[in-house]
């Protein structure tokens, strides 16, 4: 993706969605990577035993989704230097996870161009099951 710049950034404005569709084997190797060996993330009956319908998407794979949002539309001169998330809903294998920011404030502090979002995952019904915040660095033109 092009660089984006300080100077180009609008309070308000929208950054570009990122899709997903976990799937079963998706979160097979997020277990494998992450060591996060939880029942509810692949035992479909002990995840309908807590009643769920299906296996849940790891939450820590949804916060990565959005830090990959962040990193997707930084470039390579931007820095991550804040996200935080808290969990409101669940996802579950082959659902389409919408990656979702806004920037909410511009700013510079201690010599950096700081821009914070607003971040979310949104489910196909349209709920933000995974809000969160975020504060990236961006060079100037």
């Amino acid at each position: 993706m092009a660089q984006v710049y300080f100077d180009d950034v609008k309070e308000g404005q929208d950054i570009p969605t990122l899709e997903k569709t976990p799937t079963r084997r998706t979160l097979v190797q997020w277990a494998g990577a992450s060591g996060d060996f939880f029942e509810l993330h692949y035992d479909k009956e002990f995840a309908k035993s807590l009643g769920n319908p299906d296996v849940l998407v790891h939450g820590r794979l949804e916060a990565a989704y959005l830090t990959q949002l962040l990193t997707d539309w930084i470039g390579e001169k931007g820095q991550v230097k804040k996200v935080s998330v808290q969990y409101r809903g669940n996802a579950f294998p082959g659902q389409k996870l919408l990656m979702k920011g806004k920037v909410t404030k511009k700013f510079q502090q201690g010599g950096e161009n700081l821009v914070e979002l607003e971040i979310f995952v949104e489910n196909p019904e349209g709920k933000k099951i995974t809000p969160g915040t975020a504060v990236v660095a961006l060079p100037k033109k």
